[in-house]
C-alpha cells in the first residue's frame, strides 16, 4: 500500500499561525500509523494567495488535498479517514 504523504506548510503565515503545532503531529502517531504516513515540512507550499482555500496554516494531502486553518487534531483525523480507521 502506498504511504500517505502530508505536507506541512511552514511559511511566514503559516508558521505565524499554527505550523509548528503541526510539525509535532508524527511524534503522537501510533507504530502502524508511522509506517503509512509521511510527514514533510515545506518551507511554503504557495497556497496563501488562494482566497478560495480559507487561511493558514495549511497541509496538503496527497499532493492535491488541502487543508485550511489545520490543527493536529484535523490533520490526524483525516488521516485516519484516509487509512480507513476510526479515530483512536
Amino acid at each position: 500500500m502506498e504511504k500517505i504523504k502530508v505536507e506541512i506548510c511552514c511559511g511566514t503565515a503559516c508558521y505565524l499561525l499554527g505550523a509548528t503545532r503541526l510539525m509535532g503531529i508524527e511524534q503522537n502517531l501510533s507504530k502502524e500509523m508511522k509506517d503509512r504516513v509521511e510527514f514533510e515540512v515545506k518551507p511554503c507550499l504557495g497556497l496563501c494567495n488562494d482566497e478560495r482555500l480559507g487561511g493558514s496554516p495549511y497541509v496538503r494531502i496527497n499532493g492535491s488535498e488541502v487543508l485550511a486553518n489545520a490543527t493536529p487534531d484535523m490533520v490526524i483525523s483525516r488521516v485516519n479517514e484516509l487509512l480507513g480507521r476510526e479515530e483512536v
